[in-house]
């Protein structure tokens, strides 16, 4: 058995292809991503990778639309978001594959 803390793994993602992790794999990544409420991540879009988003608790903002407590947002390669955390929120995010320099930013908004 082997124990670990997400603490310890680079922004809450703890699979996939890159270090810290726990399991080094290129097909997919996970993370456990926590925000407080005013949070902003400034948009990005995947060229390859498909991107999973499970809102697990509160409430956020992507693609100018309110996601709450079950949702799951699906953002395909080349889709545009950036993520806004309206209250605090707990998110599981998946992403497949796996592709180092797959993540481009977009300028922000003016």
């Amino acid at each position: 058995m082997e124990v670990h803390k997400l603490r310890d793994m680079f922004k809450g993602w703890f699979i996939g292809n890159f270090t810290p992790t726990l399991l080094d794999t290129d097909a997919f990544e996970v993370a456990v991503k926590e925000y407080k409420a005013g949070d902003y991540e400034m948009g990005h879009y995947h060229k390859e990778a498909v991107e999973y988003t499970v809102i697990l608790r509160g409430e956020a903002e992507m693609f100018q639309q309110r996601f709450s407590d079950g949702d799951i947002v699906c953002v395909q390669p080349n889709e545009t978001t950036d993520f806004r955390a309206l209250t605090d929120v707990i998110t599981v995010v998946v992403k497949t594959p796996s592709v180092k320099k797959d993540k481009y930013l977009t300028p922000p908004e003016s």
